[in-house]
């Protein structure tokens, strides 16, 4: 009786896992990178085999960890990131990247299939992951589904940790990068705001 018990507790445990987070993580988790840390260097080859470095981006940056290419809830993801990608290139002056463990050859074959305009990296060892301190999910079984927002310098300035509700991840950094973009409105001229309504 008391193993029915515990088996079914352990059963409704783990499936809450998969539903979707009420309140997204705006500051780190106990692994998570936080915000106001500087994010870890990298260099990892795209769908392409162009190795791109964080350091070398020069601008905000979004890196998004999701658990597998070709997913369905990762597929959602990037679709919804490369509706908006072009969006966030041109309003924020930010750049993009997906981030999973599988090789270069199943990066090439999702970004081919799902036609993307922004770079998936391919950290074969999981070793940027573990560098982020993303955290596992569903008690551990799954790679985490973590979007860092980095600012030009590479410090974090968002975490969103979700893994229930792919698509969530691009309003959760838009959102980030919108904060972290200056105003325009009213720039040197106080009454300009006042015609602006």
């Amino acid at each position: 009786m008391y193993t029915k018990s515990a088996i079914v507790s352990a059963l409704i445990a783990s499936a809450s896992a998969f539903v979707p987070s009420t309140r997204p993580v705006s500051q780190g988790t106990r692994l998570n990178l936080s915000v106001g840390e500087t994010a870890p260097d990298f260099t990892l080859q795209d769908q392409n085999g162009k190795s791109i470095s964080r350091s070398k981006i020069n601008k905000p940056l979004v890196v998004y960890f999701y658990p597998a290419d070709a997913t369905p809830g990762c597929t959602v993801q990037a679709e919804s990131f490369n509706e908006q990608v072009k969006d966030i290139r041109k309003n924020f002056g930010a750049e993009l990247v997906g981030i999973s463990g599988q090789d270069v050859e199943s990066k090439q074959a999702f970004a081919k299939e799902l036609g993307l305009g922004f770079s998936i990296l391919a950290d074969d060892g999981d070793e940027v992951r573990s560098a982020f301190k993303v955290p596992k999910a569903a008690f551990g079984f799954l790679p985490g589904r973590v979007t860092y927002v980095l600012d030009k310098n590479g410090v974090c300035v968002s975490v969103y940790d979700n893994l229930g509700d792919a698509k969530s991840h691009v309003k959760a950094a838009t959102d980030a990068l919108e904060e972290l973009a200056p105003s325009s409105s009213g720039s040197g001229n106080p009454l300009l705001s006042f015609f602006n309504k």
